[in-house]
């Protein structure tokens, strides 16, 4: 065996540009499948943890815009609708469901210019409660939360993100500084810590007050039941939290007197549903962006054949003298077969370190942490062992057939 093994490198490596051309498709089709799994991974564990880190065993309850409801959104938006969700529906899980949560916050929401001197942002305010620092964990990193006294009284005192801090009160203390919200002055209680880009819900530029502010100074609600954009329930422990959501849907229909649900004005969210759909459907397109990865492999797989059916016609006088100096045709099987299993295997190894930087660079451009994966590795390499196989057998078969006197004569 170690014998034929020489041969079938020095074979290898006597042709070097035809080999490494010959293996090209076998590393873009492996570096490709490493890659495209660990990205889509990393994406996947980054969604997870973005989510994660705004609350967990969390519901979410909001105005539902689409036609059909089963609890949960969806369907045909009809133009028109209001938002369905007030305050008499926060006091009756308040009070009816109080004992049975971890914390409810109510929030609304809007844009506003935020002023410090002469800088302005514009950014996303939020109105709620002070359990939305654990609902939602934002607990504070310097300062401290604003109280229920300041949401009784309707104080002027803001929580501000991270991101406000830096650029507008870059040079002071921001624990209280005076800034204003459209045009209103607040007293600046708290700054919340560094949360990342999250993109379109970067809490680094938001800024938090006290829900009755909001609604009086800012969006000028309804003084008779105004509205909130969503409630935040934490729920005890992840086990009870889809009875929890049966047992809010069914308040919330008692509270909007509706019996059918699929024309619920509202929607109750669990966010353990949620992460389960974004991680399936980026599983998905893992396994499929995957498998068009694994496409080239076959093509690479082609490659192989053809080069080895050349390779086998350009040493025809080669085997027949083998085969006159007494080699049996399974040793002209095993040299050529073990030519193509050689270069699949180095093209998987090499594919799997070409895959590695791959995703290393692209993570790195697109902020993504890749997820490494032995098992896609794995696979991507034993697909390539196997391609080389079954793509290396039939010129090898071939060239075990050869006929001897034939293969002498053969110019």
């Amino acid at each position: 065996m170690g014998v034929i093994f020489r041969i079938a490198w020095k074979a290898i490596i006597g042709n070097p540009l035809r080999s490494a051309l010959t293996v090209l498709g076998v590393v873009i089709g492996v570096a490709a499948v490493v890659a495209l799994v660990m990205i889509g991974q990393g994406s996947t564990s980054n969604i997870t943890k973005s989510l994660e880190s705004l609350g967990t065993n969390l519901l979410t309850v909001g105005p539902n815009f689409g036609g059909r409801n089963q609890g949960g959104g969806g369907g045909i938006v009809r133009t028109g609708d209001r938002q369905s969700v007030t305050m008499k529906d926060v006091e009756a899980i308040q009070r009816q469901l109080g004992s049975q949560v971890a914390g409810i916050a109510p929030v609304s929401q809007g844009r506003y210019q935020i002023k410090y001197g002469k800088s302005n942002l514009n950014v996303q305010v939020t109105g709620t409660w002070p359990d939305y620092a654990t609902v939602r964990n934002s607990a504070v990193d310097k300062g401290a939360f604003f109280s229920k006294a300041d949401v009784d009284g309707r104080k002027r005192t803001a929580v501000i993100g991270y991101g406000i801090a830096q650029d507008l009160l870059t040079d002071v203390d921001p624990i209280g500084q005076k800034i204003k919200l459209g045009g209103i002055s607040f007293t600046v209680v708290g700054v919340l810590p560094d949360k990342g880009d999250a993109g379109f819900a970067n809490a680094n530029y938001s800024v938090l007050i006290p829900l009755s502010t909001f609604q009086k100074r800012l969006s000028r609600s309804s003084p008779s039941n105004p509205t909130v954009s969503n409630i935040y329930i934490q729920g005890p422990d992840q086990k009870t939290l889809k009875d929890l959501q049966n047992t809010v849907t069914e308040l919330m229909a008692t509270q909007h007197e509706q019996t059918d649900p699929t024309s619920y004005d509202f929607q109750v969210q669990n966010q353990a549903d949620a992460l389960a759909s974004i991680n399936q459907v980026s599983q998905t397109l893992t396994l499929f962006l995957g498998g068009v990865a694994g496409i080239s492999l076959l093509v690479g797989g082609i490659g192989i054949m053809n080069i080895m059916l050349v390779s086998v016609t350009e040493r025809t006088r080669e085997i027949g003298i083998r085969k006159a100096l007494g080699a049996k045709p399974r040793d002209i099987l095993t040299q050529f077969l073990t030519e193509s299993v050689v270069l699949s295997v180095g093209g998987g190894l090499l594919g799997i370190a070409i895959g590695l930087g791959l995703a290393n660079g692209v993570g790195k451009v697109l902020n993504i942490t890749p997820v490494m994966s032995p098992s896609s590795m794995l696979l991507a390499f034993t697909f390539s062992v196997v391609v080389g196989v079954f793509f290396g057998y039939y010129p090898a078969s071939r060239a075990a057939k050869l006929d001897p006197v034939d293969s002498l004569r053969y110019e």
